[in-house]
């Protein structure tokens, strides 16, 4: 048995989920049964794969709030279903950061200041540490992270290196190829926008304890 583990970047997945709508004509795609689209990728994974666990990083767009009235919500919504299908949801956050600009026009004038933005912290590291942490204690002989982002790239390489024996893979979200990424492991795939479409949870979803959540209605 090849007890797999499936690391979810849930930005970089979400991100991914909105193009893939966008490109299929607006299908849904965003109620995304995370849990029965990574089972479907085992056989690609093989050597008699069965999933460990699935851990899906994210956070809470608290700051959007004020445009985006709901936004927390429906986040928090999709993310109860994720537990209810026994995916472990880890949460980092938003930090806000300053940003100091200048400018100039032709005429010479010059206009300075400061812009607010949000960065999401702390994930990248969260998603790192899980790696190692299910590598050290030997929760799994292959882990796939869902992503497409460099930044974990060093990760890879180092668990690569300290745990020969284990496989390192990775799943692009759609339109999230990365040349970088599939050149440090000898696993890697992506998933198709048509996956997305095939593996949503049912409107309304039904918690187990009967509870029924209903899919949001702007997805």
């Amino acid at each position: 048995m090849n007890r797999t583990a499936f690391i979810i970047d849930g930005f970089n997945l979400y991100h991914s989920v909105k193009n893939a709508s966008a490109d299929l004509g607006g299908t849904s795609t965003r109620w995304l049964d995370i849990n029965a689209l990574c089972n479907s990728y085992l056989h690609l994974v093989g050597n008699g794969a069965q999933t460990q666990g699935v851990y899906y990083f994210s956070a809470l767009a608290h700051h959007l709030s004020s445009v985006n009235p709901g936004v927390v919500q429906r986040h928090q919504s999709f993310i109860r279903c994720l537990k209810s299908t026994g995916i472990n949801v880890n949460l980092a956050r938003f930090k806000e950061k300053e940003i100091a600009f200048r400018t100039s026009s032709a005429l010479g004038d010059v206009c300075k200041g400061v812009l607010k933005r949000h960065e999401e912290k702390e994930t990248d590291v969260a998603i790192a540490t899980k790696l190692f942490e299910l590598l050290i204690s030997d929760q799994c002989d292959t882990a796939i992270l869902v992503t497409g982002d460099t930044d974990l790239a060093p990760a890879c390489r180092t668990a690569s290196r300290l745990f020969p024996n284990k496989t390192i893979g990775f799943a692009f979200p759609y339109k999230r190829k990365n040349k970088e990424l599939a050149k440090l492991t000898s696993l890697s795939f992506n998933i198709d926008k048509r996956h997305y479409a095939a593996h949503q949870f049912p409107d309304p979803f039904r918690l187990a304890d009967s509870t029924k959540i209903n899919k949001p209605a702007s997805w």
